[in-house]
């Protein structure tokens, strides 16, 4: 069994890279049907070992195999273009693009962070892979190692094509991902236009306290089903599908625990306040780096956090830092207003909202508590209720 690379440190980086070449696998229920449950058990005890200490931090992953079906006689066709997406992964510098793997049976998408791309033919992983493999005398074509794995979307197959189709298929003409007769020839080799990383190290210790996407996601009971349940009853398709599927996420836990417990006087809500604020901060800071993009060096440099910033680079900022940013100078509110859809929302309304937001999820995540009469509110107000919600404005600000 070969050696596990060791991970990159995944920090944002100083240039604009060419697009990273990713993929996309379907699981086939029939052949198990709790696969996706199963590489996350194993994943999971692995990532429990390395808290404890028996097992090192770079040896966290699972792998996860491409069945070659029974009928299929000849050799997958693109099999050397799937293998030779282990090339990007340069594990030596801190720049490297981080390669993904998106993964869905259709009702649920799953992201996953690729380690290493192995032929079926010359390898077969003999740990870490979950048993039914060997049980069922499966054969793949392929074997992903995977060192991470994120929830996108939970039983809800719109939510799921309207993801997927943010995605490029590289052997189609660049044409977006349709699950509708699009879905050929697996694995899919994709690109995404805005290189979204979804493993960095950053952004995962500031939202998930560093620790791993699937450890934060399996300890969010009942935020699928508020995710599907949102989209349906509170923002409507096309507000909710235009949000990250880390910001819907993000929303549905703050719902969840806030209906869950709304009736609890003895229970804090106040993590209420800092999932939606989470949410806020994520969605703000992707349109604002995608704005920023071709702007002048004077429009795009701030100071943020009191520090030098390239806007159109640059990783999470804060809500405060944000709120400054946004409005810091004239030539940049022009910048916006012309590059977004809803800009002068954005550049008018929208910073004294995030500055209120940024005193209140301060105090909620220092243990100041926040009165419940304020998280209501503060739900009340991003959320809509009575009202069109600040997180459906938002939604509709788009990238001209």
């Amino acid at each position: 069994m070969p050696q596990p690379r060791r991970r990159p440190s995944l920090t944002l980086r100083k240039q604009e890279l060419a697009l990273t070449t990713h993929l996309l696998t379907v699981w086939n229920p029939t052949y198990e049907a709790d696969a996706l449950q199963l590489h996350l058990e194993v994943l999971l005890a692995t990532m429990r070992e390395a808290r404890e200490g028996s097992r090192d931090h770079d040896d966290v992953f699972v792998w996860w195999g491409k069945v070659r079906s029974v009928n299929r006689q000849a050799p997958l066709p693109h099999l050397p273009e799937v293998l030779a997406v282990d090339t990007q992964i340069e594990t030596d510098d801190a720049d490297a693009p981080e390669v993904q793997i998106y993964l869905t049976d259709y009702r649920s998408l799953y992201v996953a962070h690729v380690g290493a791309v192995k032929s079926g033919r010359d390898f077969t992983p003999e740990s870490q892979v979950p048993a039914y493999y060997a049980a069922h005398g499966l054969t793949c074509d392929c074997w992903f190692m995977l060192w991470d794995i994120r929830q996108l979307v939970w039983d809800d197959t719109t939510a799921v094509a309207t993801t997927l189709a943010t995605l490029h298929n590289t052997r189609y003409n660049d044409r977006p991902v349709s699950i509708y007769g699009g879905v050929v020839d697996l694995p899919l080799l994709v690109t995404c236009p805005d290189n979204t990383r979804w493993f960095d190290d950053a952004t995962r210790e500031r939202y998930t306290g560093g620790r791993f996407w699937a450890e934060y996601d399996a300890e969010q009971r009942g935020v699928g089903e508020m995710q599907r349940e949102l989209r349906l009853n509170r923002f409507g398709t096309t507000a909710w599908t235009a949000l990250d599927p880390g910001v819907r996420r993000f929303i549905a836990s703050a719902e969840s625990m806030f209906r869950t417990h709304r009736d609890d006087m003895a229970f804090e809500l106040s993590p209420v306040i800092v999932s939606l604020a989470n949410a806020m901060e994520v969605q703000v800071n992707l349109l604002l780096r995608a704005a920023m993009r071709g702007a002048p060096a004077d429009v795009r440099f701030s100071n943020a956090d009191g520090q030098s910033a390239d806007l159109a680079l640059s990783g999470a900022l804060s809500l405060g830092a944000l709120s400054r940013a946004i409005s810091e100078t004239r030539a940049r509110c022009d910048w916006l207003r012309s590059k977004l859809e809803q800009g002068e929302w954005f550049v008018s309304s929208l910073p004294p909202i995030l500055a209120e937001l940024a005193e209140q999820r301060n105090d909620a995540a220092h243990g100041k508590g926040v009165p419940r009469d304020v998280v209501i509110r503060v739900r009340e107000r991003l959320v809509g209720v009575g009202a069109v919600g600040v997180l459906v404005q938002l939604a509709r600000v788009g990238v001209r």
